[in-house]
């Protein structure tokens, strides 16, 4: 590091010697943290300038969760005459880091400016060039190796060799060999940092991952239709074979019989409707229990350890409501809202109404909550799950959860909670900043090159600092029009989009079977939805006659486990296409490139030129490349712009590795 000359102090609210301004990402002013997982590399950046004329340089400082301040990183102007300066930084192990800009006057960079004019020009010449030396003498200083020291000190001693003529002199300080000490080791005048700002680095878990959801239940025998965990666990190789890293499981616990609904949300059960998961709570156990349909405690840690096996990690559903049956409604009558009548309100979110779940309301006793709450995740996270999909986190109380996740994350940074808010903005960003390490987002309800294009730009920009998307495709309750019309190329451009926008991405089951009759028309609920009702599938019956779509999604999985650019968000770049009905984006991660043009049309073939972006391919405009489709094993040729034509069902999209190669035309 370079020699400092004068240090302003940090945290003083003043304006520094060498002004520090807007560093970013600042998530709330720095009142949260900033995120990151481990090895994701992100930009900070800050505006940094001076009075008059001389020259200011800029540098980020990681400092790690024991306070070790690591090397520092130079940072660069983003633009000519900006301001505005930033530098790439990687974190490299989990833990909660901050991290700084420390802005600095650079004397020597002042001076070879002046010297590049004056000198040529006969101005001052022997001053100029005695000023040169005394400044190299003192970098020279602060050169931590030999070599390195006498490399600046024998500049220094050329500018003051008054034998030579100015030019060498001047050639001398100005050495390839003296750029390069002096640019690791740079002399640094009025240092000035800004104050420091926190950085919360996750394991990739947080960040990368595909999901898979579905109902233990469903997996039954011709014998015994109810599921269990012990048959449920033979779908796990099927599952880890296409490629997925996490299974998802809804409620496994008791379902109140109070009010229990029937196939396809009826209000009149019957004594063999199973009801829904989601109304917990029976004289069998709430939370902390598992449905006694599906086994016992020991079989679900037979479950987890055989997807252990299998490379899963199980997520597990958390919601914070109740059947009207479950223990918390006796044992803490102040945990629910009584009404005049002295009954409880069951759940309303117009037009649904969920008549077999209580919620909870929680000022009255959100102490007594927060201890249950954090009593029941850690009997779960003692029994293996340390992800948790929390169902609707928004009709709770934010703090509520930012004293959860905090208290959870204190002892066991590795556990992931998912939010599931499909709620205004406000609430979904609010909700990632204090503490979700996931999200859902509006990814299903963006269906053109516009909306995508807006919508994936926002949560990779500026949001991507604190809240990590999770582009589920389908639920169990959001079947997309797009879907329901769309037919198979539907589901499979959908599924490309997800795999490949996102480093998160999950399918619901069913999803590899189109899956795609409503309730009703202009519903988004499926028809006998696996909500109410058992749904077994026969899964063997319809890869034998090809209707899945599984080996897309194993490709689609393999492609993102072998590609690092798809690990990540912040590296999204859209191209332009002349159709909107073709999209076109990229994302490099080091020598890694990925490019995707995908056919938003399920109905109809589409053709467009693509015009691409060639130095966000890490390229210059003229360059040749070779892209290999990962999809379809077909190797082009492409260049600055390109022909691009995709039919549904035959490919749904290219999705290339970029190479660049020597010059030579041709398409797609």
């Amino acid at each position: 590091m370079g020699r400092t000359k004068t240090r302003t102090g940090r945290g003083t609210g003043t304006i520094g010697r060498i002004p520090v301004r807007d560093v970013q990402p600042a998530v709330e002013c720095g009142r949260h943290p900033a995120k990151a997982v481990v090895g994701e590399t992100f930009e900070v950046t800050a505006t940094v300038f001076r009075e008059g004329h001389d020259a200011v340089a800029a540098n980020v400082v990681l400092t790690d969760p024991d306070g070790r301040p690591g090397p520092w990183t130079p940072m660069h102007e983003l633009a000519p005459g900006s301001d505005r300066w930033g530098a790439k930084v990687t974190p490299p192990a989990v833990g909660n880091w901050t991290f700084h800009v420390e802005a600095w006057g650079d004397p020597v960079a002042t001076w070879r400016h002046t010297a590049r004019i004056k000198v040529p020009a006969g101005i001052d010449v022997g001053l100029v060039l005695e000023e040169g030396g005394e400044l190299y003498e003192r970098a020279a200083a602060s050169v931590p190796d030999d070599a390195g020291r006498a490399t600046v000190l024998a500049a220094a001693e050329a500018l003051r060799d008054d034998s030579l003529p100015p030019v060498s002199r001047l050639e001398a300080a100005f050495a390839a060999n003296v750029d390069a000490v002096l640019g690791r080791y740079p002399l640094r005048d009025l240092v000035t940092a800004s104050d420091p700002l926190p950085l919360l680095v996750e394991r990739e878990r947080a960040l990368y991952g595909s999901w898979y959801e579905f109902f233990p239940r469903s997996e039954g025998t011709p014998e015994q239709p109810h599921g269990t965990f012990t048959t449920a666990a033979r779908r796990l190789p099927a599952i880890a074979a296409m490629g997925f890293d996490v299974v998802y499981l809804p409620p496994i616990h008791p379902i109140g019989t109070t009010f229990r609904k029937g196939p396809d949300n009826t209000l009149s059960a019957g004594p063999d409707d199973v009801g829904v998961p989601w109304a917990i709570g029976s004289p069998e156990g709430g939370h902390d229990a598992v449905h006694p349909d599906l086994g016992t405690l020991e079989d679900f840690d037979a479950f987890v350890a055989a997807a252990r096996e299998l490379g899963l990690e199980i997520a597990l559903d958390f919601a914070l409501q109740c059947s009207p049956d479950h223990p918390w409604v006796h044992k803490h009558p102040e945990w629910f809202h009584h009404r005049p009548d002295g009954t409880i309100a069951y759940a309303e979110n117009p037009p649904k109404k969920y008549q077999d779940i209580y919620p909870i309301a929680f000022d009255a006793d959100m102490d007594g909550l927060t201890a249950e709450t954090l009593r029941v995740l850690r009997h779960w996270m003692d029994h293996g799950v340390r992800i948790f999909r929390v169902d609707n986190p928004h009709t709770k109380p934010v703090v509520f959860w930012q004293r959860v996740i905090a208290d959870i994350n204190r002892t066991d940074p590795d556990v992931i909670f998912l939010a599931e808010a499909f709620t205004r903005p406000a609430m979904m960003h609010t909700l990632a900043q204090i503490g979700f390490q996931q999200s859902y987002t509006y990814f299903t309800w963006r269906n053109t090159k516009q909306e995508l294009t807006e919508y994936l730009t926002e949560l990779s920009g500026e949001a991507a600092a604190y809240m990590r998307p999770n582009f589920f495709v389908n639920t169990p309750d959001i079947l997309h029009a797009y879907l329901q019309n769309g037919g198979r190329p539907a589901f499979e451009v959908r599924a490309v989009l997800a795999a490949t926008l996102s480093p998160t991405w999950g399918i619901y089951s069913g999803y590899e079977l189109c899956e795609n009759t409503p309730l009703r028309n202009g519903s988004e609920e499926y028809l006998h939805s696996e909500k109410y009702q058992l749904r077994p599938r026969d899964w063997e019956t319809a890869e034998r006659e090809g209707r899945t779509i599984s080996p897309l999604i194993t490709q689609l999985n393999a492609i993102r486990r072998s590609h690092p650019a798809l690990h990540r968000l912040r590296n999204l770049r859209f191209h332009h296409t002349d159709n909107d009905a073709l999209i076109a984006y990229s994302k490099r991660q080091g020598p890694d490139t990925v490019l995707v043009v995908a056919n938003l049309d399920p109905h109809h073939t589409q053709e467009a030129t693509v015009s691409l972006d060639m130095p966000h391919l890490g390229l210059d405009w003229d360059a040749s490349l070779s892209v290999h489709d990962e999809l379809t094993g077909e190797t082009y040729r492409w260049g600055r712009t390109n022909y691009v034509r995709l039919e549904p069902g035959r490919a749904p999209a290219h999705v290339l590795h970029v190479q660049a190669s020597p010059p030579q035309t041709g398409g797609s």
